[in-house]
């Protein structure tokens, strides 16, 4: 899985998360199948109730609609995602990890027509695997990608560790973080170590000395776990 950084408004790297290839593809097959069993009902009702010439051409147009917009809709009034990318929690974002607007659905969409349909996606996925943030042709043209919202690690709650009774925190200028600062250290931290991201470890340890403006000598890995520490030692007690 691929990640891309962002910088938030107290310069801490994020990665998030790139969806994979294979769950766009399965996301797209359960979007599929449901758009598949939406004609089959509707194919269903028509043939069992008698309807003239000049109306059936106008029912098929009033059904097609739906199916024609069925991706632009879900995204633009479900945050991002359709029932398949609900399904296995992905979501379309803009690259910066704001909410897209309708103009960058609404050009994400367009592009469906040369990424997905005329080349039954083909071209979605080679520009997908090439590009390194998920992005098929809409989504370089949107300024978007599609991102999975699962947890890789699981993190432990700030007030459920133990500490030794000779414990001597060693930065006490941790304190200038509240605790959704901590949080988001701990996010970026353990899913880099999770995936062994060792510059975005030490690009966060940068930062976090910055703002506290102190230097370390131990490496980046061992300052990040004694800031979690200091920081979970002094506010609960």
């Amino acid at each position: 899985m691929d990640n891309f950084q962002i910088e938030t408004a107290q310069n801490v790297t994020i990665s998030q998360n790139v969806a994979g290839i294979g769950e766009r593809i399965l996301a797209y097959i359960i979007d599929s199948v449901l758009i598949i069993i939406y004609l089959f009902i509707v194919f269903y009702l028509i043939s069992i109730v008698e309807i003239g010439d000049d109306a059936y051409f106008l029912i098929i147009m009033t059904v097609g609609l739906p199916l024609l917009l069925y991706h632009l809709l879900w995204e633009i009034f479900w945050n991002g995602r359709s029932p398949g990318k609900a399904a296995l929690n992905l979501r379309v974002v803009m690259l910066d990890g704001s909410k897209p607007a309708f103009s960058n659905f609404l050009l994400r969409w367009l592009m469906r027509l040369v990424d997905i349909s005329l080349t039954s996606g083909g071209v979605a996925v080679v520009t997908i695997l090439l590009n390194g943030k998920g992005q098929r042709l809409g989504d370089m043209a949107a300024t978007t990608t599609v991102i999975s919202e699962k947890k890789a690690v699981s993190i432990a709650s700030l007030k459920m560790v133990d500490f030794p009774d000779d414990y001597i925190p060693k930065y006490q200028q941790v304190t200038v973080f509240r605790d959704k600062d901590i949080q988001t250290i701990k996010s970026v931290y353990y899913r880099a170590k999770a995936y062994n991201n060792h510059h975005l470890i030490l690009r966060l340890s940068e930062r976090v000395s910055k703002i506290m403006e102190v230097n370390f000598d131990e490496k980046p890995i061992d300052f990040i776990e004694r800031i979690i520490n200091d920081y979970t030692y002094l506010t609960q007690k």
